[in-house]
């Protein structure tokens, strides 16, 4: 049970928190592939309570992590201050999908009371200036590269989950829906899109609010205010989280992968047919990964078979929406299947010229003998004619001698110079006959009928 919480939140999904948590979520580039660490699963790192259940049986499915260490409050330093913020507590954890897609978690807890304003100054900084927050005097990713011994680099996608404590959380829960509607506005974008109640409501720009009373929902696209839940909640929601801010990043690498091949299939210049197959073979293998990214990457953890509970549903689908993950999805779908049908057209096509090659060097192959056998047919005959002892060969006469052996030469070299003739003369006839290969549209062509008109429809 987390610091702040009440006694029965192990029992109830609601619960009156005294701190402040906030649950800073970054997508790093890159793959890093799981590792036995001796961490175990993720669902042994955090209190899921009754959604513990779901949670084994979908285990080899979810992030692992891969570091996970308490922290001192006071090493993690902030670009612009802590904005009058205290931490009481610190956690920072790294976790990645079994396909290698790691997200950075920074769990804080506040010491004292939070604002909305204080609160949203703070997330603006952690969210804009990420990269220069520092641990130790160092950016922070420096530090977690040394530890983990690879490379990290933060990625495009945050994601903020706020669980507001004590007055901010009482606020929530029991100020009229003009103040509540300004408190949330603020949180939810980092103050940075004030907002007056006397303007027309802006669905587009308010956050999307659910209030069950007990409990509060507001959710934009980077920060998400959840008040009221219990920690097992808490946690299953960043669960969710993780799993959307990783999909998404694999959503946006799988699109600028795609449109890297179709580069390296444009702008492939040769006529080799070995390089040709070592370019279908490379973007074959490419899109295969592609698919897998999207299959295990993405539609893995995009609906709620992970905890198929009421709570957890709801925040998934809102998130999911907010973040266009599904729309996303199609379209990186269809890219990568159109992708696929080029480079099975350009296999095709290599494969059709290679027969047409081949067809043409059999041609020449068997032109070139039968030529072969054409001309040595006839010096066989004459030779044989001349090692004849015969009669009318004397042997006193040079077998050039066309006076003596001109009747010879003749009958040998005739009958297949008329052979040659009459076959040129054949094929003259084959490639010249009247008609074409496909036939052309006149008109006597047979009409097209018109389509029928749909069923139950009067007919004009």
């Amino acid at each position: 049970m987390l610091p702040g919480t009440s006694p029965n939140a192990t029992v109830l999904d609601s619960a009156t928190r005294d701190r402040t948590r906030v649950l800073l979520l970054f997508s790093l580039s890159g793959r890093l592939r799981p590792r036995d660490t001796g961490l175990g699963a993720l669902v042994d790192r955090y209190d899921y309570g009754r959604f513990t259940s779901h949670l084994m049986t979908s285990q080899d499915v979810l992030p692992v992590p891969v570091l996970d260490e308490q922290v001192a409050p006071r090493r993690l330093r902030l670009p612009h201050g802590d904005h009058g913020l205290g931490l009481a507590s610190l956690r920072i954890l790294v976790v990645t999908t079994p396909r290698g897609d790691a997200t950075l978690v920074v769990d804080c807890a506040f010491a004292g009371e939070t604002t909305a304003g204080d609160l949203a100054a703070w997330l603006a900084t952690t969210c804009f200036d990420r990269e220069r927050i520092e641990l130790d005097d160092r950016p922070l990713l420096q530090t977690l590269t040394e530890q983990l011994g690879r490379p990290l680099a933060l990625g495009q996608n945050v994601h903020q989950l706020v669980f507001p404590g004590g007055r901010l959380h009482r606020e929530l829960l029991s100020a009229d829906e003009a103040r509540k509607a300004i408190l949330l506005n603020e949180i939810v974008y980092r103050g940075r899109m004030p907002w007056n109640p006397a303007t027309p409501y802006d669905a587009s720009l308010a956050p999307h609010l659910r209030n069950q009373g007990l409990t509060l929902s507001a959710l934009g696209r980077g920060v998400s205010v959840q008040a009221g839940w219990a920690p097992h909640v808490e946690n299953g929601l960043m669960l969710v989280a993780v799993g959307m801010v990783s999909a998404l990043a694999v959503l946006q690498r799988t699109r600028l992968a795609a449109f890297a091949m179709m580069k390296a299939n444009e702008q492939a210049l040769t006529d080799s047919p070995t390089e040709i197959r070592s370019l279908i073979s490379r973007l074959s293998a490419g899109v295969n990964e592609l698919q897998l990214d999207l299959a295990f990457g993405v539609e893995a953890y995009v609906d709620s078979l992970l905890i198929p509970e009421m709570v957890m549903e709801a925040f998934q689908s809102s998130q999911r929406d907010a973040l266009g993950i599904r729309d996303s999805l199609e379209n990186s779908a269809r890219m990568v299947e159109r992708l696929t049908s080029v480079i099975s057209a350009r296999s095709a096509a290599l494969d059709a010229e290679l027969a047409e090659r081949d067809e043409r060097r059999d041609r020449t192959v068997s032109g070139l003998v039968a030529a072969a056998t054409l001309i040595a047919l006839p010096p066989t005959l004459l030779l044989a004619f001349f090692g004849v002892n015969g009669t009318n060969v004397d042997d006193h006469r040079s077998i050039l001698d066309l006076r003596a052996y001109g009747t010879a030469y003749a009958l040998a070299w005739l009958p297949f110079v008329v052979l040659v003739v009459i076959g040129y003369v054949l094929l003259r006839r084959v490639s010249t006959r009247s008609g074409s290969l496909l036939p052309t549209s006149g008109d006597d062509a047979v009409p097209v009928p018109p389509p029928r008109p749909p069923s139950g429809s009067a007919r004009p």
